[in-house]
């Protein structure tokens, strides 16, 4: 990754010259300097000091700073930049966020950074819009680049049809090496990255492929066929990208064929993409096992975050009543106010649970360098309201189960308020504990679970039975 140390002067409005603060700090976070600086640029409307800050930036960085900024800054700086923006740095910001910002530029100022794109971004930006503006997009483009982003766009979602650059270069077999080497040479718009040059015949099925390396250590007048590998690694449009990935996995490729169902070439993945596809895959698994929706993101808001994690939660609170219900079993065994004993798994159980919900984002954001100084209060403060609101729902539900079931309003106010408690705590210990973690040098993805679990133990039985102790005076 590119760093932006060094430190050139800039002027400022009042005429004197300030130097630029490094874009990450010694732990590789975005610098608070840095970003109230840009900020500070895009509010002044400064062109001239804003594309200083940002000229060397790698697409990256700059979505990271996309990412960083607040969401009234982030079209504005875009439009500031004008054409020296990066419209690849969209492609590495979260879905949201790209979509945010996609719905404040204009459609030809999308049209115009799209088409410097490789395919592959391409189709990752033109996803993010509504179909109207998607087709308006499609309409302001060259006819050729028109029509192979939309066959890519025709493939199913998360197939390889979807990941694959439509920049390739083909070759007849009875061409030479001189030929291929002069025609690469001469021709200006080659793909950007390429590992391979693939052999076809005139209705473009694909007969081989040859690798660079092979193609520079051999003689001018040998033909492609004689050196082409006739069976070239090569996917279906539309195969699944986990597939693909895999594939990549285990031979070890760099890049493969995408060919259509009568085997003519369409498009190649590079290793790029499949590092991609393998980080969203492994992303969707962790978050998936802790009770989260893949497609949950740190720029959601909490309304957006608290419907996806409702469903989990509501079918945890379930499982909780049978095991409630198991203890209540035991009726006659126990002594006074049997009927805490039974709701005490209940508190319990939410707690543990809402907290692994929180631990489990947070973890992964941290590996990922998402979740950060620059923006852990903010994700602090959305886990607050977070685990406020659906403590507060819950709150209602469990009340009035636990009313009925014991005939006793007053026992349904004291769960209710227990887990108002319990959710809002344990979404705090869910995310303040990996960042307490990982500030002392302690990898959370390993330590986080048993001491968020603990946290929520005892945090759910205190509360509980000190609220219940305190208002029926046991």
């Amino acid at each position: 990754m590119l760093e932006v140390e060094d430190k050139t002067p800039l002027p400022t409005p009042d005429g004197p010259e300030t130097e630029t603060p490094a874009f990450r700090d010694e732990e590789g976070e975005l610098n608070p300097e840095f970003l109230a600086a840009a900020a500070d640029a895009i509010e002044a409307s400064e062109v001239e000091r804003l594309q200083k800050l940002v000229e060397d930036f790698h697409e990256s960085e700059l979505g990271d700073l996309l990412e960083a900024l607040e969401p009234d800054q982030r079209p504005r700086l875009i439009e500031l930049l004008g054409a020296s923006f990066d419209f690849a740095a969209l492609t590495e910001v979260d879905e949201a966020v790209r979509e945010e910002i996609l719905e404040e530029l204009e459609t030809a100022t999308v049209a115009e950074g799209v088409r410097d794109l490789d395919s592959d971004d391409a189709i990752t930006i033109l996803e993010s819009l509504p179909e109207e503006e998607k087709a308006e997009v499609l309409d302001q483009l060259p006819a050729i680049e028109r029509v192979a982003l939309q066959r890519s766009l025709d493939y199913p979602e998360d197939s390889a049809g979807r990941r694959m650059q439509t920049e390739f270069i083909a070759v007849p077999p009875f061409w030479t090496v001189g030929q291929t080497i002069d025609f690469m040479r001469e021709t200006e718009d080659l793909p950007e990255t390429f590992y391979e040059i693939f052999v076809i015949d005139p209705g473009a099925h694909l007969l081989g492929s040859v690798p660079l390396d092979r193609l520079l250590r051999s003689k001018r007048p040998v033909t492609i066929q004689d050196i082409m590998n006739a069976e070239p690694d090569r996917v279906e449009a539309t195969e699944q990208q986990d597939e693909v990935a895999r594939l990549f996995e285990r031979y070890n490729l760099v890049s493969a064929a995408v060919v259509d169902n009568a085997g003519r070439l369409v498009g190649v993945i590079l290793v790029d993409d499949i590092v991609d596809v393998l980080e969203e895959e492994a992303d969707a698994d962790i978050k998936q096992l802790g009770g989260v929706k893949s497609d949950e993101e740190l720029s959601d808001t909490v309304f957006y975050t608290q419907r996806s994690r409702f469903p989990w939660l509501f079918v945890n609170m379930c499982t909780a009543l049978i095991a409630a219900n198991v203890i209540n079993l035991f009726e006659e065994s126990l002594e006074k106010m049997v009927a805490l004993a039974i709701l005490m798994p209940i508190v319990a159980s939410m707690g543990g649970n809402a907290g692994t919900q929180t631990m489990t984002v947070s973890v992964r954001a941290l590996a990922t360098r998402e979740l950060g100084r620059t923006n852990a209060w903010r994700i602090i403060r959305r886990e607050a309201g977070v685990g406020l609101l659906n403590g507060l729902i819950f709150a209602c539900i469990m009340g009035s189960i636990a009313g009925v079931w014991f005939q006793s309003i007053e026992l349904g106010f004291v769960i209710g308020l227990a887990l108002i408690g319990v959710l809002f705590f344990a979404a705090l210990g869910g995310i303040f504990v990996p960042l307490t973690l990982n500030r002392f040098g302690v990898d959370p993805a390993v330590s986080s679970g048993p001491f968020v679990t603990s946290i929520t133990d005892i945090v759910g039985f205190f509360t509980f039975l000190g609220i219940a102790t305190a208002w029926f005076h046991l």
